[in-house]
């Protein structure tokens, strides 16, 4: 018979063994990985295209062997769009899943929700698509793989004064939403330096479905232009709802225009509009035509933006943890910050600010298809 005194060795070194393996010891076979995107709510093809963009590069990562020799677990979660949701998933990611690290969100208003909360707990976070440059400057764990409204708020401008010949333009834009407000005053301050004039500009509240009364002040200004730096759904409606009203300029906008529900919503109405975005399908070169061919062949179609931004976000992400060689939080900032990498939004390099410094592409609507116009390089 075992003494007492070694059979409480023995219990102890279970309960040790067993503690390693719970938390992740050296006996762990997986990496666990955090995605954030709104699966339900005003902008869920956002995040059902996102959500796919993760699935793949995890999918390609693991069939390659994966990440130091582990699988990769990805654990998504639906912020519903909503800060407060978002919050509280981040929260649920960190404190009770255990990831090494986050990808989401995907509104700026969920990232800059959920970034202090990765800040605190210095856990890596790449948002693939909030584009609000308040979102990395929360702390030095926050990355992201688009480019900053300023650029693309900026680029419009350009666009509108130098390709289409516009001197002034109206901007209508959603008072509660950060993106929105700050690409309406980016485009705004750039459109006047170049020359320009903002005749009219006008807020409505969140959620609103009808915006004639703000649309009315801006077609009695007889803009040019009008720039509509909002999501999909406010887009289709806004068009739709300006062409009524007799207006005939042409219609701008932001990376938030990229949905298919954009022509189920607004019809003929969006067509003749252009708008900044992160890539295009019909880019020639090889990386492109290669995840269109593999996201179609799963997935039924061609990707939008949202779905590359993702696909490269997690492919920074997990190439990162690769180079660190562990998956120790600060390691993989630090692998975060160096990284140089071809993804199919282009070559990624980090700024001061772990900003991506990358092209911006310009989209013309069609006969209700997008249509590649141009690239404007950094």
């Amino acid at each position: 018979m075992k003494s007492r005194g070694t059979m409480i060795v023995l219990a102890v070194m279970i309960v040790a063994a067993f503690a390693l393996t719970s938390c992740g010891g050296g006996k762990a076979t997986e990496i666990k990985i955090g995605g954030i995107s709104p699966l339900t709510g005003e902008a869920a093809t956002f995040g059902q295209s996102t959500k796919n963009g993760m699935e793949l590069a995890v999918e390609e990562w693991n069939a390659a062997g994966g990440v130091l020799g582990k699988q990769v677990k990805l654990i998504v979660e639906d912020d519903k769009g909503d800060p407060a949701e978002g919050a509280a998933v981040f929260s649920k990611l960190i404190e009770q899943d255990k990831v090494v690290a986050i990808v989401g969100g995907i509104t700026s208003r969920v990232a800059l929700a959920g970034a202090p909360i990765a800040q605190a707990a210095k856990v890596p976070m790449v948002t693939p698509t909030a584009t609000n440059e308040k979102v990395t400057q929360v702390g030095d764990y926050i990355f992201r793989s688009c480019f900053i409204d300023p650029f693309q708020g900026s680029v419009m401008a350009k666009f509108a004064v130098q390709d289409l010949g516009i001197l002034n333009a109206g901007v209508i834009f959603d008072l509660g939403n950060d993106y929105s407000k700050g690409l309406a005053e980016t485009f705004s301050a750039s459109l006047t330096s170049l020359g320009g004039q903002v005749l009219a500009s006008e807020g409505y509240p969140s959620g609103a479905t009808d915006f004639k009364a703000q649309l009315t002040k801006i077609v009695q200004a007889k803009p040019e232009a009008v720039y509509i730096p909002a999501y999909y759904n406010d887009v289709g409606l806004i068009a739709k709802q300006i062409r009524e009203l007799g207006y005939e300029g042409k219609l701008l906008g932001c990376d938030g225009w990229d949905s298919s529900e954009l022509v189920n919503i607004g019809g003929t109405a969006v067509d003749g509009g252009f708008f900044t975005n992160h890539y295009s399908k019909d880019d020639t070169r090889p990386v492109v035509q290669d995840i269109v061919r593999k996201y179609s062949a799963k997935y039924g179609a061609p990707p939008d933006a949202l779905a590359v931004l993702a696909y490269d976000g997690m492919n920074i992400l997990l190439d990162a943890v690769k180079r660190a060689g562990k998956t120790n939080n600060e390691a993989i900032r630090d692998a975060l910050k160096t990284t140089d990498l071809a993804c199919v939004g282009g070559q990624i390099r980090y700024d001061e600010n772990r900003n991506p410094v990358k092209s911006v592409v310009i989209i013309e609507m069609k006969d209700g298809q997008q249509v590649y116009r141009a690239t404007v390089e950094p």
